[in-house]
């Protein structure tokens, strides 16, 4: 009776089988996990994600407009946690190393430059408000965002900023913004804990349509024509340091939310 009841089981399961559709071999349509695709997704893109980044930081990447949107929660979570705050202080630490191996003057000329939003200043709230980046930039809304003076301090670079005011550097801070922001970048920047820079540079009239690296290049090259030395410069962007009359020592502070050419 035993080995009849095999039989028929096994009649039953040869039958099954020959009415499954047998587009894929057998090892693999019965050897697949349940979801092993939606796992394999969500694996290729944690890893897409974290190359894609590290391709930006590196300036690999070149110009790009927006993140890729299945990048979105891997950057929020970058952002928002310990790692985005981690790596700012090291690179505040390696500034803060490099500044004291400077001979300061004592006469002033001994420069540091810094770029503004999302090095002295965090646009964060913002960001968070429109995909990290994953949005297409809406110049008219991100300008309400700057007249609300309400941006906070990345605190590695507060702390960096103080520390060289102390070494006897002069801070200049040199921003893409536009001269008619000057008054609410200003409260913004006391608000957020900064003061006693030398001069706040925003683009006036005759710098506007020009790239980044071009008009940052030469506001740096006016800095060196009145006798001061560009010891260091810190920025988010490759435009905030690259081009020429460049610093000694350049530190770029990670950003994967956004890229200025």
């Amino acid at each position: 009776m035993a080995s009849r009841r095999f039989l028929s089981s096994l009649f039953l399961l040869l039958l099954n089988l020959a009415s499954t559709s047998l587009s894929e071999p057998l090892i693999r349509l019965y050897s697949k996990p349940p979801f092993s695709g939606s796992r394999k997704v969500l694996k290729d893109d944690g890893l897409y994600c974290e190359s894609w980044r590290l391709a930006v930081e590196t300036n690999n990447a070149g110009s790009w407009a927006q993140i890729p949107q299945r990048c979105e929660q891997l950057v929020a979570a970058y952002m928002k946690g310990d790692r985005y705050a981690s790596d700012s202080e090291i690179i505040a630490n390696y500034s803060s190393e490099f500044a004291k191996t400077v001979e300061i003057a004592g006469d002033g000329s001994d420069a540091w430059v810094f770029d503004i939003d999302e090095t002295l200043l965090s646009n964060l709230p913002y960001y968070e408000a429109h995909g990290f980046g994953s949005e297409a930039f809406n110049e008219n809304s991100f300008d309400e965002w700057v007249d609300l003076a309400e941006a906070p301090a990345l605190p590695a670079s507060l702390s960096l900023y103080k520390e060289l005011q102390q070494l006897g550097f002069t801070i200049f801070l040199l921003t893409g913004r536009s001269e008619h922001q000057r008054n609410v970048t200003e409260k913004n920047l006391l608000y957020a804990g900064y003061s006693d820079w030398e001069r706040l540079i925003l683009r006036d009239a005759t710098d506007q349509g020009k790239p980044a690296i071009v008009y940052k290049s030469e506001r740096r090259s006016e800095l060196e024509s009145q006798g001061y030395t560009i010891h260091g410069s810190s920025g988010d962007q490759w435009s905030d340091l690259l081009g020429f009359a460049i610093a000694k020592r350049s530190f770029k502070i990670p950003n994967p939310m956004y890229y200025i050419s």
